[in-house]
């Protein structure tokens, strides 16, 4: 724990100016990103007196190692670099809204050729218009199923538009007049695009110009004496009403806006978000997060409103937004919005009539999910912190373990030895920082042997970036005794295995640790304690890892399957956690999602190597020119008996190409036949592309 009195800059240093301040741990690591009109005032507040500080505010404080800011010209610039950061560093102790689902929108493809339909989720692409989001996908199709007797455009996949070109035969949406067959000709692209932008024109609430249009045209029908396309008109009006029907009339026809309500306790916050739209509510979502630093109602709204438009831009940022509480910076944050969308934005707080009206909903939304939350979440702050100190108080640590590494080991009969490596922080995963280990140090099966080899690994990166940072220095030898393994040879960077390019251990953030500016890399961050899945040994081989390294300040523990028993070095007898212990229920999360991540990974390999042929090692041979050699000769043992000649007769395949094949082939074949040790008969090799 730092004294903020260690790092405190002298009121001199800081200006007083608008801008941006990053609070930085003691491996650089930054924790909390803040804005300020007057850096001076703000960064001053910090390190008042702690007992007058916040709780939340006092714990990032004491963690924190140092500060530095950065000094923009206004608070429109601090706003949008303060964004930046957060999303950058991810800092532990700022507020960061997360989903509590995947949101499906209605998505337009006008990126193409011919405009899709389709229920998209996740990012949002260049050139997809988006209406949503909605709670359900089912509630999507719906919509769209009666929008598309009027607006048939199509929504196929790229596979089945293809197949259908080629065979000039539309699909079944296209016999039952859903789609205007686009795929065959029926319509040109022009025509197509023109029936997508109506369809994006009415779903973004320009629906009277529609409705009036064919009420119009089939009165005219009907006086013309043409009843069956008057009957058609009515019908495609009628499900045009019917899909308008699906989203209440809230506000006037004109009104595009996003109500906001946040409900808050002590530890969390939950908000929910309505998107109005033509009048109609065409989408809601909700978050959630943990008040981890001391914010009121108008921060928490701040921080919505840059996780909401952070990345958006045009009408995706409605005319009004509209919340229970106004930020700090209302300018700034307007002035921010209205960049965003290219006009003015109103940021307000609704006071009467039906907009007061519809906020009382979503802010009744807003209490039910926070209250849904509390009670279905196992990562319950109060339930988190009860069980850290559990942990901490069974197996003697100084202070709670706010950050845990577990190891699991995985292989089928000493095949694909795996291992993986599982992080929770403050009791919750953080699936950005696992690691995959493939054993390289041995062949076979020894689990005792691959805790160890990846209990070292994990850790001699860890003390490669200290060394590379100067933070670790080498203990001198005591006299009469040999030199510390972690001195001889010393911990350089090229060290590390070469073949160490596992997706997850290697995954092209650069080397090893974190850069002077915080982002967050691989190993440099070291657990306060280490789990791993097994008992005595498994323990022993960790332990034993770490002392060869000099790495006295983690603690092991292991936790085997058996009885749930804890395990710790040296100790003779297990600790036995009761077993409604919240302690004991987080170490078996931790271990059970090592487990799982390892088993993944081993899985994955195994079918990786089951699926390889002696063809993969041939340069140049791609998957086309493979599949012609095997539909040739019928299996892979039948093109090895073939002659370099009567490989050439392949299309696509030169002499040079041929000499390759029989090299590579000659090179993989089997020393002696297999034989299946049930019944003792010899096998055949005739598998369609595998040796």
């Amino acid at each position: 724990m730092a004294d903020p009195s260690s790092y405190r800059p002298s009121p001199g240093q800081i200006p007083d100016s608008p801008g941006v301040y990053k609070f930085r741990d003691e491996h650089r690591r930054v924790i909390y990103v803040g804005k300020a009109k007057n850096l001076r005032q703000r960064v001053a507040n910090y390190f008042q007196d702690l007992a007058h500080l916040h709780p939340r505010t006092r714990t990032m404080v004491t963690t924190a190692a140092s500060v530095e800011w950065t000094v923009v010209s206004t608070e429109v610039e601090a706003l949008q670099l303060e964004y930046t950061w957060i999303k950058e560093f991810d800092p532990r102790f700022n507020v960061k809204y997360r989903d509590d689902k995947s949101y499906p929108y209605l998505a337009v493809t006008l990126n193409e050729e011919f405009p899709r339909v389709q229920v998209m989720r996740g990012a949002k692409k260049k050139g997809v218009r988006y209406f949503g989001p909605y709670g359900h996908a089912w509630a999507i199709r719906e919509t769209v199923d009666l929008m598309l007797r009027v607006f048939p455009v199509r929504t196929c996949s790229a596979g089945v538009f293809k197949n259908a070109a080629r065979t000039g035969r539309p699909c079944l949406l296209g016999y039952i007049d859903k789609c205007s067959a686009p795929c065959v000709g029926r319509v040109t692209p022009e025509e197509h695009r023109e029936l997508a932008e109506d369809f994006c024109d009415f779903m973004a609430g320009r629906t009277g110009t529609y409705i009036r249009r064919l009420e119009k045209d089939m009165m005219q029908a009907a006086e013309e004496m043409e009843y069956e396309r008057a009957a058609r008109l009515r019908d495609d009006a009628g499900a045009l009403k019917r899909a308008m029907e699906k989203s209440a009339v809230v506000l006037a026809d004109a009104t595009d806006a996003d109500l906001i309500a946040v409900a808050e306790d002590e530890l969390e916050a939950a908000l929910q978000i309505f998107h109005v739209r033509g009048g109609r509510v065409r989408g809601q979502r909700g978050w959630v997060t943990d008040k981890v630093e001391a914010v009121d109602t108008a921060g928490l709204v701040e921080h919505a409103l840059q996780q909401l438009y952070g990345e958006e831009r045009g009408d995706a940022v409605p005319k009004e937004v509209l919340v229970p509480a106004l930020p700090e910076d209302t300018a700034a944050v307007s002035q921010w919005l209205a960049e965003r969308r290219g006009s003015q934005v109103s940021l307000r707080i609704p006071q009467r009539g039906d907009k007061k009206d519809l906020m009382t909903t979503v802010q009744r939304n807003a209490q039910q999910a926070l209250g849904l939350h509390k009670t279905k979440r196992a990562s319950d702050l109060t339930t988190r912190s009860r069980a850290l100190e559990e942990i901490a108080e069974a197996l003697g640590l100084d202070a709670a373990p706010l950050r845990i590494e577990c190891y699991d080991i995985s292989h089928l009969q000493g095949d694909d030895v795996v291992a993986s490596m599982v992080v929770f922080e403050d009791g919750l995963a953080r699936k950005s920082e696992y690691r995959r280990f493939q054993i390289k140090g041995f062949e076979g099966q020894d689990d005792v042997r691959s805790m160890h080899e990846v209990i070292g690994r994990r850790f001699k990166r860890y003390l490669q970036e200290k060394e590379r940072t100067g933070e670790w220095e080498q203990p001198p030898p005591v006299s009469g005794e040999a030199p510390h393994p972690a001195q001889s040879p010393p911990l350089l960077a090229d060290d590390t295995d070469p073949r160490d390019t596992d997706p997850r251990e290697d995954d092209g953030r650069g080397d090893d640790g974190r850069d002077d500016d915080g982002r967050p890399k691989r190993f440099a961050y070291p657990p306060q304690l280490v789990v791993v899945d097994g008992g005595q040994p498994q323990v022993a081989a960790a332990r034993r890892a770490l002392d060869e390294l000099g790495i006295d300040d983690i603690a092991v523990c292991g936790l085997a399957k058996r009885l749930e028993e804890v395990w710790l070095p040296d100790d003779d007898d297990p600790v036995v956690l009761p077993r409604s212990s919240e302690g004991l229920y987080l170490l078996q999360r931790v271990r059970d999602e090592a487990h799982r991540f390892a088993i993944t990974y081993q899985r994955s390999k195994r079918a990786k190597r089951i699926r390889s042929s002696p063809l993969d090692d041939v340069a140049g041979l791609g998957e086309t020119r493979k599949q012609a050699l095997i539909k040739h000769f019928g299996s892979v043992k039948k093109l090895r008996q073939a002659t370099i000649e009567e490989i050439c007769q392949v299309p696509g395949i030169g002499r040079r190409t041929a000499e390759s094949v029989a090299a590579a082939l000659a090179a993989a074949a089997p020393a002696a036949p297999a034989v299946n040790t049930a019944t003792g008969e010899i096998m055949e090799e005739d598998d369609g592309g595998t040796s």
